[in-house]
């Protein structure tokens, strides 16, 4: 069974939010169970529209549109491609691997941005929410975000992860997925006066992956992709668990 998802190429444009001032605070609060990761991702939405400022907007809404004319959902691994293998440093200072973890059973794959980010705060809680019900079908989960180690620790302990949370410093490892776009200049600026995205990232490349998300079987083959430039969308892990049940 393969799927995949490209919501990306009709992703509405002029509606675009993002890490703003009002976004971008330390304590995020996490979304009330019973709502789903959708409408926690929505909500989240609607309040930045009505705090933001339209040149804010406007930035962001530029930003989406260069992310877009990038060709980068064309570029990036698909359904059917044979995903790269990879080791990384995890939140605790150890290494885990692509491979190993393949040993045990299919593997979910996410990418995030980063602590900072509110809309990948909603997507972790939600994977953690569902976690058991990956488990239950044989599958293992990897997070990966370019941040340092230290600042993946701290995301992982205020969200109490049972899952891995990788540190992709250079997005050396996106880049290989071909999912690494760079900022335009004024939204590194203003990334890096409201959280300092150089400082938690390690590097002044001003770069970050998409939030994509892959199911990978243990062949190392790709059978489902959820690749959408606008970050504030994520694959819904009640269906990831659905299409788990497939496989």
């Amino acid at each position: 069974m393969k799927s995949t998802l490209l919501a990306g190429l009709s992703v509405a444009i002029a509606t675009l939010p993002s890490c703003s001032s009002t976004e971008t605070t330390t304590a995020q609060v996490a979304p009330e169970t019973e709502k789903t990761q959708a409408q926690a991702l929505d909500e989240r939405k609607a309040n930045f529209a009505q705090s933001a400022d339209e040149r804010t907007q406007e930035i962001y809404r530029e930003g989406l549109t260069q992310v877009s004319e990038s060709g980068i959902l064309e570029k990036a691994l698909n359904v059917g491609d044979t995903a790269p293998n990879f080791t990384l440093q995890n939140a605790l200072g150890g290494e885990t691997s692509l491979a190993e973890n393949l040993e045990n059973g299919p593997v979910v794959l996410v990418w995030y941005r980063g602590g900072w980010c509110p809309y990948c705060n909603i997507n972790l809680h939600y994977l953690q929410e569902e976690l058991p019900n990956f488990k239950a079908e044989g599958a293992s989960l990897i997070a990966i975000s370019p941040e340092l180690p230290d600042q993946s620790i701290s995301t992982a302990e205020k969200h109490e992860l049972e899952f891995e949370v990788l540190s992709d410093i250079g997005n050396r490892v996106a880049k290989q997925y071909h999912v690494v776009f760079k900022l335009t200049d004024e939204v590194a600026e203003i990334y890096n006066n409201k959280f300092g995205l150089n400082e938690h990232n390690g590097d002044t490349s001003n770069e970050l992956p998409l939030a994509a998300t892959y199911i990978i079987n243990t062949n190392g083959v790709i059978e489902y992709a959820f690749l959408d430039i606008d970050y504030r969308n994520r694959a819904e892990p009640s269906e990831i668990t659905e299409f788990l049940r497939g496989m």
